[in-house]
């Protein structure tokens, strides 16, 4: 499948933010890639270009393409509730976001990859599907064979906690509770703005 493969800095400066994690070349030079971005002088932006960029935003914090996005979104406004809201909830249900955020892998394309690579379970089966869709109280674990993983060890050592996680560290564990609410969700994402792009 296709992705993304560029430096991850350079999307980063584009919108701003660290959106891929802590990024000491981020850190050094925050303002816009190219010759141009340190100049002071910015076009005033249009409506449509502030949620083109919101929604790109949240294609590369998720590492999606623009056909998989679209049809995420599409799923996320035939479901009842908030459309915005649903579209979250279902990119944090993604295998490989899960397995980020439970700490087997310090960034989105590490668990990308642990998933690819059939390091991860779900229920007991291997599943190499990184947009796989977990559903309430599936158990995600690490093959036993991928244990010993330095890089596994290391990034669950400094795992963060999320209230729609559980995790039991000690034997490489976790299980997806219930999709997050919107306030659960640490992503600096306007998705009201996607939705009315959308909408257009």
């Amino acid at each position: 499948m296709a992705r993304y493969t560029g430096p991850s800095t350079k999307i980063a400066r584009r919108f701003g933010e660290a959106i891929f994690g802590f990024d000491r070349a981020f850190e050094k030079r925050k303002y816009g890639p190219g010759q141009h971005g340190q100049s002071k002088k910015r076009k005033t932006k249009s409506e449509y270009s502030i949620q083109l960029m919101e929604k790109q935003k949240a294609k590369h914090t998720y590492g999606l393409l623009e056909r998989q996005f679209s049809k995420f979104f599409d799923r996320a406004s035939r479901t009842k509730g908030s459309t915005g809201e649903n579209l979250l909830q279902m990119l944090e249900a993604r295998l490989d976001n899960v397995v980020y955020r439970l700490g087997f892998s310090p960034s989105r394309r590490g668990a990308r990859q642990l998933v690819s690579h059939k390091h991860i379970s779900v229920n007991g089966s291997v599943v190499n599907i990184p947009s796989y869709q977990l559903k309430n109280g599936d158990v995600i674990s690490i093959r036993e064979k991928s244990k010993s993983n330095e890089v596994i060890v290391n990034a669950v050592a400094n795992a963060t906690k999320y209230a729609w996680l559980e995790m039991n560290p000690k034997e490489l564990k976790g299980t997806f509770i219930a999709a997050p609410n919107r306030d659960q969700i640490p992503e600096n994402i306007k998705e009201q703005l996607i939705v009315e792009l959308y909408s257009k």
